[in-house]
């Protein structure tokens, strides 16, 4: 009886399917049992092909040879990789393997991974398929037991198929065409340039906005304030003289409650974690990038299997899921969470009117903890961040909702009417899982707040002690951060004025995947298109330019949109990929033609007089992610040089934190405040202080830690060698 080969799509998983298993002799890059052999991918193992490996002549970038229009698309292995897809494509092909089983990632970028490997080393025996949401081994124990045929999937993977192709034809034909047509490093594709679009146009709206004043008119009865609003439900005023004159008008004056309004309310707990909210969370608590918050995911999940699949899109989960909650809530019953998750458990049945939808859970269903047993200590402190935010919102949503009475009152100074509002809590329900009842669902903009009224009946005659004129001032929209950008790339309608492809895109994931989000906004950054000055992510001129330079087409979610449009259907067998696929040839070619015969320009304005040692050309000054550098600009260059790297180590006078300048003995600490410090001296002071090794490890988990922070900053290096020295 032959063998069952199981292809995982990263070692860590492969490593857990062979344990389950009972695989346990290591090969290389497999693992070997009676029955089944585990491999697995490094990611991607094959590729669409460059365009020179179609004809030699791509090999210089030249705009006469544009566009490129492949008759068929050629696949190739990547370089990085080969060993390992030359160890996967020999076990395809020994001949005591009967079965292949695909374990790559559940979805449409995980079936692509297995079926380009499988299409490249010439695999054609049965396949099976297994889907799963969580790597606990009962998990993947109940998967192989519900294995199903490869086949089912097939209209996946051409969807897949298709997203690649149509990405390949449109982001390089282009990306060619800008780049031989201004001589610079400019790329552009269906949703990386979109996504600069919308951090463009919110500083193009910065710039233009203009505050302007206004006033309110507040007054004081003692134990409570109250708003003037006028008949049309406005209170704020132009002209600050009208505005004075009706304060003036009723201080002092006896007033008359006309209006006591009671109303029951009540806020549903938030639903549970899909990636893009999680990222969203852990940028505003922790200032985490998108990047960094899906590392700790994966790590959550494939390491310590405490939480489930992360690259979803769902917010729920489905009834037969449901039936593990118990099991789910024991797990979680440690530490912080005990209390909390042990109330959930005695209210049975358990409440799940906020979490079971099947209709709205897609691949998968939502972030959640897993039944397997946690140990919080093993935890690094961003792990433990994460977690803790994932299970808090896990038994949110499992707690009754947050009842409180509003009451509000309407006030009557002659024939003036004032506004006040307050609340009352009546249960704290999943708001005690956050430590503080914060009016959170209150709109922060409002000029009417919550407070504490105290008890009154309508028609009890109340004074204005004081009545006053707050002066107020209209504010520019706020800038993106990662939060607010990811938000945005999950919804990015308002960029689309068709209504039609505006409610597509509403019930797609809108610009990117949750999984792809985090790589599109740090490809910007490593473009030198965006920078981030502290949480806010400000466009560079290179990234404004190529905004302006860019087919229009190009700038807008609207593509995106008619292509998930099409994606959806060609994954449901309602569609032809092959269509698809020859209707984007013809759009690339459109597009290529738009940007020829464009009359833009492009201008570096960060060119300094230091040649690059390469190619003789100008450097331009940019600032990186990590600092600032000198860069080609010259494509098939590439030289880069660092001035500057920002690092963890905190200026001493002002907190802020310090850059690191120089080379060898001359690297020097500097702040904006003017303190500096050389390296040596920081070193010593270390020393003298008597600055154990436990202190220096933890200093460099941080700084490794860190999304903006080098792995090999200077100060982290030089702290390494002394702690090997200690």
């Amino acid at each position: 009886m032959g063998k069952i080969l199981v292809m995982a799509e990263k070692p860590s998983v492969g490593r857990d399917l062979a344990r389950v298993l009972g695989c346990r002799v290591n090969g290389n890059g497999f693992i070997s049992g009676d029955k089944y052999i585990v491999t697995w991918a490094l990611g991607h193992l094959v590729t669409l092909a460059d365009p020179e490996m179609y004809d030699k002549k791509y090999q210089t970038w030249r705009l006469e040879d544009l566009p490129m229009l492949p008759d068929k698309m050629q696949l190739t292995v990547i370089k990085e990789t080969s060993k390992q897809f030359k160890t996967v494509s020999s076990l395809l092909h020994r001949p005591d393997i009967d079965k292949l089983v695909i374990a790559t990632d559940a979805g449409r970028e995980g079936e692509l991974v297995a079926r380009l490997i499988m299409i490249k080393a010439g695999w054609r025996g049965k396949t099976e398929r297994l889907w799963v949401s969580s790597q606990t081994d009962a998990s993947i124990k109940n998967g192989f037991a519900n294995l199903k045929p490869a086949a089912a999937y097939d209209n996946l993977y051409l969807s897949a198929k298709a997203r690649s192709e149509a990405d390949w034809l449109v982001g390089l034909n282009v990306t060619r065409a800008l780049t031989c047509k201004y001589n610079a490093q400019l790329a552009a594709g269906r949703v990386q340039t979109p996504t600069l679009a919308l951090i463009v146009k919110r500083e193009e709206d910065i710039l233009k906005f203009r505050p302007s004043d206004y006033y309110t008119v507040s007054a004081s009865f003692g134990s409570f304030n109250a708003v003037y609003y006028d008949k049309n439900n406005q209170c704020r005023f132009t002209d600050k003289a009208k505005a004075e004159a009706l304060a003036k008008a009723c201080s002092g004056k006896r007033a008359v409650i006309t209006e006591v309004k009671k109303e029951y309310r009540h806020t549903a707990p938030p639903a549970a974690y899909d990636l893009t909210e999680l990222q969203r969370d852990a940028n505003k608590k922790y200032a985490y990038s998108a990047k960094q918050t899906l590392s700790i995911m994966q790590s959550l999940y494939e390491t310590h299997k405490i939480l489930t699949y992360p690259r979803t899109d769902s917010r729920y989960i489905t009834a037969d899921v449901a039936a593990t909650l118990t099991e789910r809530l024991k797990a979680v019953s440690i530490g912080p969470y005990k209390e909390a998750a042990q109330k959930i458990l005695r209210s049975r049945p358990i409440p799940t009117k906020y979490i079971v939808n099947d209709a709205k859970v897609t691949d998968h269903h939502a972030i959640i903890p897993t039944e397997q047993f946690v140990q919080l200590s093993k935890l690094t402190p961003e792990e433990r961040n994460v977690y803790d935010l994932v299970v808090r919102r896990f038994l949110a949503v499992l707690s009754p909702a947050f009842e409180y009475e509003e009451v509000k009152l309407k006030i009557s100074v002659d024939k003036n009417v004032f506004l006040a509002k307050g609340r009352t809590v009546k249960s704290e329900g999943w708001k005690s899982l956050y430590g503080s009842l914060t009016d959170d669902d209150e709109d922060a903009s409002s000029d009417l707040r919550s407070q504490r009224l105290p008890s009154l009946t309508q028609g009890t005659p109340v004074f204005v002690k004081d009545c006053r004129v707050i002066n107020g001032k209209t504010k520019p929209p706020a800038r993106y951060t990662e939060a607010t950008l990811l938000t945005a790339m999950e919804n990015p309608s308002s960029q689309i004025d068709d209504l039609k492809l505006r409610n597509i895109i509403k019930t797609t994931t809108g610009l990117g995947t949750p999984a792809t989000r985090a790589d599109i906004i740090e490809k910007l950054f490593d473009s030198f298109c965006i920078e981030r000055k502290g949480k806010e992510i400000h466009p560079t001129s290179k990234g404004k330019q190529l905004i302006s330079i860019v087919p229009p087409d190009l700038k807008s979610a609207e593509l995106t949109a008619k292509w998930e449009e099409q994606l959806k259907l060609i994954s449901t067998g309602k569609a032809s990929e092959k269509k698809f696929v020859a209707d984007m040839k013809d759009y690339a070619s459109r597009l290529v033609k738009s940007v020829i015969a464009s009359d833009a320009k492009f201008t570096h304005d960060n060119v300094t007089h230091e040649k690059c040692p390469e190619c003789g050309k100008f450097l331009l000054d940019v600032q990186g992610k990590r600092g600032r550098m000198l860069v080609c600009p010259d494509r098939e260059c590439g030289y880069r040089k660092s001035i500057s790297v920002t690092t963890n180590a905190r200026c001493p006078n002002c907190h802020k934190k310090l850059e690191m300048r120089g080379e060898g003995d001359k690297k020097t600490f500097y702040c904006v405040c003017g303190y500096r410090e050389k390296l040596s001296d920081f070193e010593k002071k270390k020393t003298d202080a008597g600055a154990g090794k436990r202190d220096v490890e933890k200093y460099l988990r941080a700084q490794n830690s860190r999304d903006n922070t080098p792995k090999n900053s200077a100060l982290a290096d030089q702290l390494a060698k002394w702690l090997e020295n200690n």
